[in-house]
């Protein structure tokens, strides 16, 4: 059974800093990722890193400040998330999938889903 469990979620100030991890079970993946969903809104990729290679994708909104990285000994996959603003604000998700000819920085792109955490950037 695969189980994706985030944590490291919090209420911090801006230009704070912020780790969220993701344990994995069950499986290895071809890729893992993050997304995050802020009130009202849609569901938005966030970072992507490929089991090949360890290639690593961000979105424009937070390239420079969040860095994806993965613990493969442990299954693990990380988030260190650096000078925060408010528009971070969201719930974040760990996401992982294996399959083939899909959209990396699609939703879609994924068949497994952490709970999601809560990460409140207070300005």
């Amino acid at each position: 059974q695969v189980q994706l469990v985030e944590s490291g979620g919090g209420l911090v100030q801006a230009g704070d800093s912020l780790r969220l991890s993701c344990a994995a079970s069950g499986r290895t993946f071809s890729r893992m990722g993050w997304f995050r969903q802020a009130p009202g809104k849609e569901r938005e990729f966030v970072a992507v890193r490929t089991a090949s290679g360890g290639t690593t994708f961000y979105a424009h909104s937070v390239k420079g400040r969040f860095t994806i990285s993965k613990d493969n000994a442990n299954n693990m996959l990380y988030l260190q998330m650096n000078s925060l603003e408010p528009e971070d604000t969201a719930v974040y998700f760990c996401a992982a999938g294996s399959a083939i000819g899909v959209t990396m920085t699609s939703p879609y792109g994924y068949e497994y889903w952490g709970q999601g955490t809560l990460v409140t950037v207070s300005s």
